[in-house]
């Protein structure tokens, strides 16, 4: 039996612009729709111009004047988030959301970005670092809100100190946490740097539970050639109202993230049924993983190297 997604209030976002990376569909185009309805001017940054297309009809569909537009990024191309950069400083709109929402989970085996870097970790972490480095002259312009979905994973596993870029062994679900982990350091450390610089840039954090995603579906080019079990019973129990959440209201954390008057730096936002796995939206308290500034710094330096390196 489907379910209403949860209510939420939005504030009148008229006037501000949105980037949404991960928003050709799934979570991250619920996010740009729930924006767009609200008055943003939104912008979408996809790898698939089709699917794009298909995105932007579905959020006109929903809100007919919808303000929404695409621009191409592969975050697994640091070229690629450079240009993309490029393009968004060229048209000089200051921005005042970005939520970093796209990523993938546990190819089989290890694959790479188009600059050598482990999968997980180029896309889901280090492409969204570069991004928001390009645009930082425009984020601080919109005195804007930067949200990074991260994933109850991050609670789980831990940082790869020894081998960041898993280049000496690689398991899958550990990668996926440990680049999670690296993205929500990530998200608190660029709260603290804004903070001492007077960027005026708040820094929060969203995870959306489990929901039958595209994230553990079968894809070819990442070695998947089949759903994964995982997903086949996580779609069963959604579609019953069991426990976990819908694709729809697992965008609402980052929404809430992305646009609540009253968030702060370092403030997270999910699920707040049994196990965080579903429910509405609420502030959570950080994993233990994500707490230490050092271990925030260190990664920041590693992330630095790791894109000079291939500079």
């Amino acid at each position: 039996m489907s379910r209403p997604p949860h209510s939420i209030t939005v504030p009148d976002l008229a006037g501000r612009r949105a980037v949404v990376t991960g928003a050709s569909d799934g979570i991250g185009l619920g996010i740009a729709a729930r924006l767009a309805a609200a008055g943003a001017e939104v912008v979408l940054p996809v790898r698939d111009p089709a699917k794009g297309e298909a995105a932007l009809a579905e959020i006109r569909r929903r809100t007919p004047d919808a303000a929404v537009s695409l621009r191409t990024l592969d975050l697994g191309s640091l070229a690629s988030v450079a240009a993309c950069g490029a393009a968004l400083l060229e048209e000089d709109v200051p921005i005042g959301i970005l939520v970093g929402n796209a990523g993938v989970m546990t190819p089989p085996d290890r694959r790479t970005t188009a600059d050598g870097l482990e999968l997980q970790l180029g896309t889901n972490h280090v492409g969204h670092f570069a991004l928001v480095d390009r645009l930082l002259p425009l984020l601080r312009a919109g005195r804007a809100r930067v949200t990074s979905q991260i994933s109850i994973a991050a609670d789980r596993n831990a940082i790869n100190w020894e081998d960041p870029n898993w280049e000496r062994s690689y398991h899958g679900m550990r990668a996926y946490s440990h680049s999670k982990i690296a993205f929500g350091l990530f998200a608190l450390e660029l709260g603290r740097r804004s903070e001492a610089g007077g960027w005026g840039i708040t820094s929060t954090l969203a995870h959306p539970g489990v929901a039958p995603t595209g994230l553990l579906s079968a894809r070819p080019e990442l070695g998947r050639e089949r759903d994964t079990r995982s997903v086949r019973v996580i779609r069963a129990l959604s579609a019953r109202g069991i426990l976990l959440g819908t694709v729809e209201t697992a965008s609402l954390p980052a929404v809430v993230a992305a646009t609540a008057p009253e968030a702060a730096n370092g403030t997270f936002f999910g699920p707040s049924g049994l196990g965080r796995l579903g429910g509405p939206p609420a502030e959570q308290r950080l994993y233990s993983r994500l707490r230490s500034p050092e271990d925030a710094r260190r990664f920041w330096r590693i992330t630095e190297e790791l894109i000079a390196e291939r500079g």
